[in-house]
């Protein structure tokens, strides 16, 4: 039998799903546009195990994982750490280690162990139960109609994921249902629910009006709230490269997919800046050892983690 989700259910999958959506970790990282440097020690400290086995390593292995990571970073072995060599090593961390967290649920979700994970599968892993919505009839209820519209969503996403129409999910296609950034295929489905959601006249693009969704200026406010003051200054300066006035595809997708390479390049520069003691824009090993603790609460080696994952600090990698 298919049943909707019971109501306490319905309420914790609706916010987890906002936290999901608002939790990006540009907005965490950088509120409003300034850098938290609490972040970054939140995010090493909040983990225990991490934290644990950080402090289990001697003060001599650490200085070899480190140096072993400072050396594979450094690509063209010239000695010194530049932003662009930081900003592609923070970027291959995260897409290590969203690939390795994609394999782990793939394990979870594949309930027979078959080797892919059917729509059912999904259902049974996320909600407990399988869930079957009617496409075309919205629901009385405001918090069971959203929840319809998310399902629908991670439904047509599956669909467009497999790519050969088999029961269920590979490996490979079961990835680029949860990453949908990281596979070329994915791309042109990725920007037609953006435009769905967010192209509210239907030309094609989003307007500054449509980027702000439902806001309305009190009248009887002089300004924008602080809020839309930061959106509107993203969307003229981050996200509208032509100026425009309104977002194209390619833009849009800038926005809705989660802009890794933005956000390792102002954490590269904000190490360099933090940790470049002789002023020439660069790393050098004695600066990121005289700085270890910045370094290692940073996505540089993603709070530390590198530390204890051989993928990182193996002398091949």
């Amino acid at each position: 039998m298919r049943l909707g989700p019971r109501p306490v259910t319905l309420v914790l999958l609706l916010l987890c799903a906002a936290v999901a959506g608002a939790g990006k970790a540009e907005e965490l990282h950088y509120p409003q546009g300034e850098h938290r440097a609490d972040y970054d020690r939140e995010a090493l400290l909040g983990v225990q195990e991490d934290v644990d086995e950080y402090v289990k390593l001697g003060h001599e292995e650490q200085q070899k994982r480190l140096q072993s990571i400072i050396k594979k970073i450094d690509s063209d072995s010239d000695g010194f750490l530049t932003e662009s060599e930081l900003s592609q090593w923070i970027q291959m961390s995260f897409k290590h280690y969203a690939m390795q967290e994609a394999k782990q649920q793939f394990v979870e979700y594949d309930k027979n162990n078959d080797g892919t994970v059917t729509w059912d599968e999904y259902n049974i892993q996320m909600y407990d139960r399988v869930i079957d919505f009617d496409e075309i009839t919205a629901l009385d209820d405001a918090e069971e109609e959203s929840f319809r519209q998310l399902h629908l969503k991670d439904k047509k996403r599956f669909e467009r994921a497999n790519q050969d129409s088999g029961p269920g999910l590979s490996l490979e296609e079961f990835i680029a249902f949860e990453h949908p950034e990281e596979v070329d295929y994915m791309t042109e489905f990725v920007i037609q629910e953006a435009l769905e959601e967010h192209d509210k006249n239907g030309d094609g693009y989003v307007s500054l009006e449509e980027f702000l969704g439902d806001y309305r200026r009190d009248p009887t406010a002089n300004e924008d709230p602080e809020w839309i003051l930061v959106e509107k200054d993203r969307f003229v300066n981050d996200y509208d490269k032509d100026n425009d006035g309104r977002l194209d595809p390619q833009e849009l997708l800038s926005w809705v997919v989660p802009n890794n390479q933005g956000i390792a390049q102002e954490e590269a520069l904000h190490l360099i800046d933090e940790m470049d003691l002789n002023g020439d824009k660069k790393l050098s090993k004695e600066e990121i050892l005289e700085n270890q603790d910045l370094f290692l609460t940073s996505e540089a080696t993603d709070y530390g983690r590198q530390l204890h994952d051989d993928y990182f600090y193996h002398d091949e990698l």
